[in-house]
């Protein structure tokens, strides 16, 4: 029987079903009545043949040996296979066999035992591995990560990312905001010691200061801090009548502060600023305060009217005594005032010559 393999293939002679060299291009007659058979492959990627142990092939024939790509990955390990210098794929059996005629195969073996990647694990060769074998973690500005080995404390993280091997041990990190945040408290009623409900909403800024003892010690910590303002809250407005209240907005402010400062290091945080943002009356009692408020202010302006009706009347009194006792005054006086009637006359027509007469009596 005829075999034709061309330059690009191989061909693997077998007797009997039992390996007897390996064939190159060419042309080949082999009688397959006495048991000859020839497999042909294509010298690309990966070595199909698996009629026999490599190991055969090895040692029966050496140029076979120089023409592939042998790859043992140890236990542990995982590889990058490169065609031609690009990472291609990741080889996680325990052995491989690549054609390396036509294109140049390479293998770089990475070592899982050891958590914390190498180095040499770049962008492209994470590309290729699974995230079942890696673990990605980022730390953003203002965070700190605490890392975690089989639930062991292993080390604080900056900002930054890192990649972990998860083959070995259970790899975790915890990551704690260090950044100032907010908690806002809103409508929060509350009785006055007068036995009134009024809504309180407050405002408190804090940020952690010690991340890991928060982590082993502390669960829900936001969730505490609420619990806590509130219960401040209470124990303060409970003790004053609601107008009493309503007059020290400020020193509840200052109280609360002082009393959450006290307490910071109990939550491994520091408290920067708390105050009341408003106080909310029932609507009965809201009605009641305006009614209130225009009652004060009708009253103010009352006094502020009277006020200036008396000093009105004591300017008057005071330009009467001067004009008595200065005769000069009272005749400019009388001259103004006649100054001002004759601006509000048009046309004056006389028929005689009483009027005349009058105006210059008035005048003298």
């Amino acid at each position: 029987m005829k075999y034709q393999i061309n330059q690009n293939q191989c061909g693997f002679l077998l007797k009997a079903g039992c390996f007897v060299k390996t064939l190159y291009s060419g042309t080949y007659r082999y009688m397959k009545a006495l048991g000859y058979e020839i497999v042909v492959e294509d010298m690309e990627g990966m070595v199909e043949f698996d009629r026999v142990p490599k190991e055969i092939l090895f040692e029966k024939d050496k140029a076979f040996e120089e023409k592939v790509l042998h790859v043992v990955i140890p236990e542990g390990h995982i590889g990058i296979l490169k065609e031609n210098g690009v990472a291609r794929t990741i080889l996680t059996e325990n052995e491989y066999l690549y054609w390396n005629v036509w294109n140049r195969y390479g293998v770089e073996i990475l070592d899982m035992r050891v958590p914390e990647m190498a180095g040499q694990v770049n962008k492209a060769y994470l590309a290729q591995i699974p995230l079942k074998y890696y673990k990605k973690i980022e730390i953003q500005p203002g965070e700190l990560g605490i890392l975690y080995y089989d639930n062991q404390v292993e080390k604080e993280l900056k900002t930054g990312t890192y990649y972990y091997w998860v083959y070995s041990k259970d790899v975790l990190c915890r990551i704690v905001d260090l950044k100032i945040r907010p908690l806002e408290i809103s409508g929060q009623e509350i009785l006055t010691a007068d036995r009134i409900g009024v809504r309180i909403n407050l405002m408190c800024t804090y940020k952690v200061v010690e991340p890991r003892t928060m982590i082993e010690t502390i669960k829900n910590l936001e969730n505490q801090v609420y619990a806590y303002v509130q219960l401040v809250i209470r124990e303060y407005v409970g003790r004053y009548r609601l107008d009493e209240l309503l007059q020290q907005k400020e020193e509840i402010s200052q109280f609360i502060f002082k009393r959450l400062k006290e307490v910071q290091a109990d939550y491994c945080i520091e408290f920067h600023s708390a105050g009341i943002k408003d106080i909310i009356l029932p609507g009965e009692i809201r009605d009641i305060m305006n009614t209130v408020l225009v009652a004060e202010k009708k009253a103010q302006a009352n006094v502020i009217t009277r006020r200036e009706e008396v000093a009105s009347t004591r300017s008057l009194l005071n330009t009467a005594k001067l004009m008595d006792e200065n005769k000069t005054l009272y005749k400019l006086k009388e001259m103004e005032c006649l100054e001002r009637i004759c601006a509000q006359v048009g046309n004056i027509q006389v028929g005689g010559g009483a009027l005349l007469e009058q105006l210059q009596a008035l005048v003298r």
